[in-house]
């Protein structure tokens, strides 16, 4: 067994995802939805089912997940978050980042749709576990990027107010890592100076249902290029994919 651990799953395809992927290869495993009020009820659960050999990490615990494992690769270790998690066959817990490899993923194409790749320079909407894969891909490609956040961490975060006051106009991606506008609160929005958003920009939301989210409809009307997180979360899926297979086939 394999399985997706968070708060509030409903949202999300990585069942289906894998639940397919299984079925096409004709695997004999199955990949469930775990549902934990508290991270630290994820120890008894991994405690009461013998069969499962890793799990995903989701919102809002790819950071607080971390002091529950017992090893943690350098790149989880440098991002500071971990989204994939391996059951050793001595019951250890290793942690992983495949959140950075289906970023960088996804921006490459997004980069792509561009004329002007070495001067971009970006707008990081949001400062937790996703954040910082995609803080971690920017600066291996050298983007210089801001960060926004509701409560600033530290004195180089700047917050909402501030993007309103001054507008898209510094900036060529701009990507959303908040979960606003996920299913099942679709209508909802983050407040931005979408009509300062010239037809230069690229828009990335990291979320994926729905398809296009009400930040992404706003840019799109606007001129902008826009990408959703589908990519992404395949590309995550196979590498963890790739990393839960060396504990099966040992």
């Amino acid at each position: 067994m394999f399985g997706l651990v968070g708060k509030s799953l409903g949202h999300s395809f990585s069942k289906d995802y894998f639940t397919h992927f299984f079925t096409e290869n004709n695997l004999n495993h199955s990949y469930q939805n775990i549902e934990i009020e508290k991270i630290e009820d994820i120890i008894p659960f991994i405690k009461e089912n013998k069969n499962l050999k890793g799990f995903n990490v989701t919102i809002p615990y790819k950071e607080n997940i971390i002091p529950y494992l017992d090893n943690i690769d350098d790149t989880a270790r440098e991002v500071g978050a971990v989204n994939t998690v391996r059951i050793e066959k001595d019951g250890t817990l290793s942690g992983f980042n495949t959140d950075v490899i289906g970023f960088e993923t996804l921006c490459n194409e997004a980069l792509c749709s561009s004329s002007d790749i070495e001067n971009k320079n970006a707008l990081i909407l949001g400062s937790g576990g996703a954040s910082k894969a995609v803080q971690y891909v920017l600066k291996k490609k050298n983007i210089p990027f801001q960060i926004v956040t509701r409560n600033c961490k530290t004195c180089f975060d700047i917050g909402y107010s501030e993007v309103n006051d001054r507008g898209f106009y510094p900036y060529s991606l701009i990507i959303n890592t908040t979960p606003v506008g996920m299913y099942p609160k679709v209508e909802e929005c983050l407040e931005l100076p979408y009509s300062t958003i010239e037809k230069h920009n690229i828009f990335i939301d990291l979320i994926y249902n729905p398809i296009e989210t009400l930040f992404l409809k706003k840019a799109k009307s606007y001129g902008a290029a826009t990408y959703n997180g589908l990519k992404m979360l395949y590309g995550q899926a196979d590498a963890a994919w790739k990393i839960w297979q060396l504990t099966i086939n040992k």
